[in-house]
């Protein structure tokens, strides 16, 4: 038996009994922790069979160490896929901050990129970038001869030109019939307009593209693992998983040094959702925890569903948004539909009681979700049950609707993303201050006395837990605007947030979350500790310097070229595999 003794500045444990120490001595055969605390209480813990000359002793300087954070809302493989090379990420906080910043960088990939490639752009948002309504027309101006396709920041909406309407192989151009709950924008002639909107028509838009598009997706999906992992980010899930895609996530984990835990939440709409997942990988890097539906829209294309009307104003018709209320007419399902899908994940013919989990961002269909939860609950015999049903984002949920969720033992798990890159436009442009200032309560939801678990929703926006910890504590954007003072939190109730809570989210605190013996040894490294920084400044004085999982050090540039080296007849069945599986996001 060979042990790791890691000594540290300080250890943050996230354990109640015990918040800081000075060292972690972790099993390397099992990679779980055997003792935290002092260096000399780590030895004293040593197991009998162990002498001190089979002791590495790790001497990390001034190194922080902290329980790995904990992404729990995420769609790993498909980020990569649609952000990085070679497809583009257009986002205004990713380099394009305006309309005219992401038409250059059209003109520029069209006229560098091989004549008849398709192109896979992410990230365009109307509101932030200023752009006007996009279809077919506009993008044939900027791109006559080779397919593409420009997919929303919100994930809900796609734009396309007519080359890639002829890879679809539309007769005359005209859309086949809206699938449930989306729809293919149409001329007045019938002809697809270059728009469509929510999962079934964006996957049916995108996939027969993607094959050209990013020919290698296996990488892509690496460099995005590499991503959060920079960002000290050592677990995580897909909220949009679909059979397809096991292969690719199998692969992925199977090399030394992959960086992150997955968790799979299948979404409601495929037809083997509701069975167990058999794969060969250990279920301690891979496993299915949850079905994951969606209640509406996103606020940013006006399709949340809203009790309240957005201001009436050049931003919101700009945005081709209509100012409302939208009510419930915005919901993906009609509640006794909902009532129908969550019986068949949790009633007597499911081959288990999965975890739900609903993407909900306005306060109306919020409404509707607490009522479809709490009658399943009652019908099911599950009412006060740790059943962890989950309800994702709540951007524009109102203070009272946390008390119930708390009431009903939901699970928010909260995107400060939203008020990050939003606020100053949600604050006195999309909607009165009254609104506006508190969207994302992050004090309301702490205070409901709620599991609170914060995410990205990458690619919606990148995975920097730091910032998110850093906006919930100041509630400042980055152009340093206060909005919402009375809802800042303290830092370790948005730590947490990150890290105990998140892994309580995901069913996985009896393995990670904090630093405890008998859990994994999954660890970031941090240059200084954050309770003694600035909290205005906190991504600015405290970086991250590495991760470990399993209590060893991950290397990123190993992992990227371990994906990178696989068998090229495997990655293209990946990619054959990953290019036909339906795709969503949010």
């Amino acid at each position: 038996m060979t042990v790791r003794l890691l000594l540290a500045s300080t250890v943050i444990t996230m354990d109640e009994e015990r918040s800081r120490a000075g060292a972690v001595l972790v099993d390397d055969a099992t990679g779980t922790i055997l003792a935290v605390g002092s260096a000399d209480e780590c030895r004293a813990a040593l197991p009998a069979d162990v002498s001190s000359g089979d002791v590495e002793v790790v001497d990390l300087g001034d190194t922080v160490l902290a329980p790995g954070f904990i992404e729990p809302h995420s769609h790993p493989v498909l980020s990569g896929i649609s952000t990085q090379p070679p497809a583009i990420w257009i986002a205004p906080y990713v380099g394009f901050p305006t309309w005219d910043d992401v038409a250059a960088e059209f003109r520029r990939a069209d006229a560098e990129t091989t004549p008849g490639q398709a192109l896979l752009f992410t990230g365009l948002d109307r509101l932030l970038q200023g752009a006007d309504e996009l279809d077919r027309t506009t993008l044939d101006g900027f791109f006559p001869e080779r397919p593409v396709v420009i997919l929303d920041n919100s994930g809900h909406e796609v734009y396309f030109n007519s080359g890639a309407i002829a890879v679809l192989g539309w007769p005359d151009g005209i859309a086949p019939p809206d699938p449930v709950g989306a729809s293919y924008g149409r001329d007045a002639d019938g002809r697809s307009d270059g728009r469509a909107n929510e999962l079934a028509a964006v996957m049916a838009v995108c996939g027969p593209v993607l094959a050209d598009a990013v020919p290698h997706p296996l990488q892509s999906a690496a460099l995005w693992y590499a991503q959060m992992a920079r960002n000290g980010i050592t677990a995580t899930s897909d909220m949009t998983y679909g059979t397809t895609s096991l292969p690719a996530y199998e692969a992925l984990a199977s090399v030394p040094d992959c960086p992150l835990r997955i968790s799979l939440y299948h979404m409601s709409t495929e037809p083997d959702a509701d069975k167990p997942l058999h794969s060969r990988v250990p279920e301690a890097m891979l496993r299915k925890q949850g079905i994951k539906l969606w209640a509406d829209g996103s606020p940013w294309v006006g399709t949340a569903a809203l009790s309240y009307p957005y201001l009436d104003n050049a931003t919101v018709r700009g945005a081709g948004i209509p100012v409302g209320p939208s009510g419930t007419s915005t919901m993906n399902y009609s509640a006794e539909e909902l009532d129908a899908i969550i019986d068949r994940f949790v009633g007597p013919d499911s081959e288990g009681h999965w975890q739900l989990s609903f993407h909900c961002n306005g306060d109306a269909g919020l409404d509707v979700v607490l009522d479809v939860y709490r009658r399943a609950l009652q019908r099911h015999g599950l009412t006060g049950s740790d059943h962890r049903w989950r309800i994702e984002h709540l951007g524009g949920a109102r203070a009272d609707q946390f008390a119930t969720v708390a009431e009903l033992g939901a699970h928010p798990s909260m995107g400060p993303f939203q008020f990050i890159y939003w606020g100053d436009l949600l604050d006195g442009t999309l909607f009165p201050s009254e609104i506006g200032s508190q969207w994302m309560r992050f004090a309301d939801a702490v205070d409901s006395g709620a599991c609170v678990s914060f995410h990205n929703d990458g690619s919606v926006s990148p995975a920097i837990p730091l910032l998110n910890i850093q906006a919930a504590v100041t509630r400042r954007t980055p152009s340093g605007t206060l909005h919402g003072p009375e809802q800042r939190i303290g830092l370790d109730a948005a730590w947490s947030a990150h890290t105990v809570a998140a892994a309580r989210t995901l069913h996985r605190d009896h393995e990670i979350g904090s630093l405890e013996p008998g859990k994994l040894a999954d660890l970031v490294e941090l240059s200084a500790d954050p309770a003694t920084v600035d909290p205005d400044r906190l991504t600015e004085l405290v970086t991250v310097r590495g991760t470990w999982r399993g209590g060893r050090r991950i290397d990123l540039d190993a992992f990227v070229a371990e994906i990178t080296a696989i068998d090229p007849s495997e990655r293209q069945a990946h990619a054959t595999a990953l290019h036909a599986a339906p795709r969503h996001t949010c």
